[in-house]
């Protein structure tokens, strides 16, 4: 199973090796690659740092780290620069990195930076942006609230900013120091949740090569966020009332509990109150969660908001690395008058189209390409309607499977990286094994296919 990892960026082969082994020898799971570009690929949520050179082939640090702000705001990133590049390290931490270590250095340098930004929320306070009066005074109860211990349920719709809410409750509670570790349970294959929440004992099952700590215990003296938890299972449901009633969680194999000091902030965007009534959650569970319920509305209801996260968004994608443009009225008009079904997501999409179509130093009203409008822009929308009525024929008719006979697809809900997991192992079986011909036919690189195989062998799947 998986924990946080630190993502080592460097180019230099030697240098990596030193800081892989630097790192694993105190302790910490590392991923390392050699350039930007596969960086983003690694990024994704089991990443709890990064470590990155500046100077490198194609996308450096410098822009690395842009990036990665403007994908994941709160991850911390340390950036690894000789002498004569010092001055752009410190305007990377303007922009948003977390500190930076001067080439060449001790190992101990190393470590210790590790250990004060590992599994730490980068981001700033003010990224719970707020304008209209009722985010005002949500803002000021979540502020509140946050002095406490107290566990809090946010509900409302998806991609209205559950999660940065979370975060900034966090970072004005008193653990603000200490980690920030969120975990959507809606994300995540049934039978790997337990594990990934609770940990594990090598030995527990097929595949689990060594011990590993649960989301419970890298939160120990911080916070754990736990996103969608209407959708967990209610079998789990149960063990994780224990946790929380107990203080204490036990690893999967193991025989000795280990005491918690953290605090349960959850989300979900489903009815809670219908779930409970449906039997699909537990209502002592629920009342254990929901101490200080808190609710964020959606966009549409909070329209003086609009504008200022749009202006927040736009800060993030351009960084230090373009000017930052400004919106027309008739745009920033448009934008308000829009209902977001998506909310801050669907938001986020159209100013990063805006800020591809724009020319010169303004978005105007025809660069706010909205969902239907872009799929119409693009002739894309007849297409989609095509691909569907293509896609009725060939559910009805019998499928031909290029998979050998003996081989079961591995049953998982329909979520993305199931689906991604599922089409791998089904790719790797029909290609017999081979590695470079499963790349060839997924159309990716070998090396990303090694880093997600490597993954899933992390996590106890049988790989071929």
């Amino acid at each position: 199973m998986s924990i946080a990892k630190i993502l080592v960026v460097e180019d230099d082969t030697e240098l990596q090796e030193a800081l892989v082994d630097t790192l694993s020898l105190n302790e910490f799971e590392v991923i390392a690659v050699s350039n930007a570009e596969d960086a983003l690929v690694a990024l994704d949520d089991d990443i709890g740092m990064v470590f990155s050179d500046i100077r490198m082939d194609g996308m450096d640090g410098y822009t690395l780290m842009t990036r990665i702000r403007a994908i994941k705001p709160y991850l911390p990133v340390v950036l690894m620069t000789a002498y004569g590049t010092i001055e752009q390290a410190v305007d990377a931490m303007k922009a948003g990195s977390v500190d930076y270590i001067v080439k060449p250095f001790e190992a101990r340098v190393l470590v210790d930076k590790a250990k004060i930004y590992f599994n730490r929320d980068a981001s700033r306070d003010d990224d719970f942006v707020v304008a209209d009066p009722a985010s005002k005074q949500l803002k000021i109860m979540a502020k509140k609230v946050a002095e406490s211990d107290a566990s809090i349920l946010i509900s409302g719709e998806s991609g209205t900013g559950k999660e940065v809410l979370a975060r900034y409750i966090h970072s004005q509670s008193t653990r603000a120091s200490q980690p920030f570790v969120a975990i959507n349970c809606a994300a995540i294959p049934e039978g790997m949740l337990e594990a990934i929440l609770f940990g594990h004992e090598k030995g527990a099952f097929t595949g689990a090569a060594k011990s590993m700590p649960g989301k419970f215990e890298q939160a120990q003296h911080g916070t754990i966020f736990l996103d969608e938890i209407g959708e967990m299972k209610p079998e789990l449901q149960a063990k994780l009332l224990r946790v929380l009633q107990e203080k204490e969680v036990e690893r999967i194999g193991g025989t000795k509990t280990i005491q918690l000091d953290v605090r349960v902030l959850s989300a979900s965007n489903v009815n809670m109150k219908e779930a409970i009534q449906a039997s699909r959650f537990r209502e002592d569970l629920f009342y254990r969660l929901n101490v200080f319920p808190m609710h964020l509305p959606p966009l549409r209801e909070r329209p003086r908001d609009i504008a200022a996260i749009a202006e927040r968004l736009l800060h993030r994608h351009c960084g230090a690395t373009r000017v930052e443009p400004m919106v027309s009225a008739p745009a920033m008009k448009r934008l308000i008058e829009y209902p977001w079904p998506g909310n801050i997501r669907e938001l986020d999409n159209v100013i990063q189209r805006a800020l591809v179509m724009m020319s010169g130093d303004t978005i105007r009203e025809h660069d706010i390409l909205l969902d239907n409008e872009c799929l119409s822009a693009l002739g894309g929308e007849e297409k989609l309607n095509a691909s569907a009525e293509e896609a009725s024929v060939l559910d009805s008719a019998p499928q031909a499977s290029p998979i050998a006979h003996d081989f079961k697809p591995i049953e998982y809900p329909l979520d993305l990286k199931a689906r991604e997991t599922q089409l791998i192992l089904e790719t790797l079986r029909s290609n017999g094994g081979h590695r470079q011909k499963t790349a060839e036919t997924l159309n990716i690189s070998p090396r990303t296919l090694r880093y997600k195989l490597a993954k899933l062998k992390e996590q106890g799947v049988d790989v071929p």
